[in-house]
């Protein structure tokens, strides 16, 4: 099997997770258990989930000239990640506080620092999303630049993935573009106003899509076929943070594979799972063995 080239887009960010009991409520403070600094961002995130799901990955996007920046880029890197094409902005880096809950809900605060200055692609980044197999892209980075790597990916016959997350509004130029997307209920009630109760509503702006949906798992759609229902995979949940991360990355790289995309769903569910079952984002994703160990087939 020939190795999935991966081009991921995206977000870089110093993750500051601290642990409770339970997340405050506005206006509340409550007493913390654990604390750890981890680097994080939906895109450094899939980009070493691809490489742990077995993929080479190069990584487009923007770290600071602070230290943060420097440990960003070291621990990327040492993940095996392609950062030739990671760029130094002056100033802050991303930064992500993140809360977890003893359930394993959690909630982020993230200021984006240098990944809003992610702008105008260069040559050889734009060669970098030809040259792969796979584009994937978030949306914790301009969505100019995002079009824009779409466009390129688009017009030199890469297959794109969009992860519409954070939820926000995509222009139809972007949606064009996108030959599979990856939402949650929230993201997917942003673009089309229904959420879950109306997974093929997706369909309407994408030829294929993935509605995630935690531990009730996830509905793929394609135009002229039936929706499919992908069940999660059962698990004690630590955190939930990358898990999303975790289940586009390995979606990419099993697509990249050419395998079947609704057994790749099914691959990239094991992934989420396997993730969910460590502390932190970056640290949690699963290597290729373990996605293995959970992965059950489509019957």
């Amino acid at each position: 099997m020939r190795q999935t080239r991966v081009a991921v887009v995206g977000s870089a960010n110093m993750d500051l997770v601290a642990t409770a009991g339970a997340l405050p409520r506005p206006g509340e403070t409550v007493l913390g258990s654990d604390f750890v600094m981890v680097p994080g961002g939906k895109g450094a995130n899939q980009a070493v989930a691809a490489v742990r799901a077995g993929a080479s990955c190069a990584f487009l996007g923007a770290i600071g000239s602070d230290a943060f920046g420097v440990t960003l880029r070291a621990r990327i890197t040492a993940a095996g990640v392609d950062t030739g094409h990671l760029r130094v902005v002056y100033g802050a880096s991303g930064v992500a506080l993140v809360m977890v809950s003893a359930d394993g809900e959690n909630a982020i605060l993230v200021t984006p620092g240098a990944n809003a200055a992610f702008t105008g692609l260069t040559e050889g980044e734009l060669a970098a999303v030809r040259d792969a197999d796979v584009l994937v892209a978030q949306l914790e980075i301009p969505v100019a630049t995002v079009t824009e790597a779409a466009l390129a990916a688009r017009a030199a016959g890469t297959r794109v993935i969009l992860n519409a997350a954070p939820a926000r509004h995509v222009p139809a130029e972007l949606l064009d573009a996108v030959d599979l997307l990856v939402v949650n209920e929230n993201e997917a009630r942003t673009l089309t106003g229904v959420g879950r109760d109306d997974p093929g509503a997706l369909l309407a702006l994408v030829p294929r899509a993935v509605l995630t949906l935690g531990g009730e798992g996830a509905w793929y759609v394609e135009r002229d076929a039936a929706p499919a229902h992908v069940p999660a995979v059962r698990v004690e949940v630590v955190d939930s943070t990358a898990a999303g991360d975790a289940f586009t990355a390995a979606l990419a790289v099993a697509w990249g594979e050419g395998r079947d995309l609704r057994a790749a769903v099914h691959w990239a569910a094991a992934a989420g799972a396997a993730c969910v079952r460590r502390l932190g984002a970056s640290v949690a994703l699963p290597s290729r063995a373990e996605i293995d160990q959970l992965y059950a087939p489509p019957a």
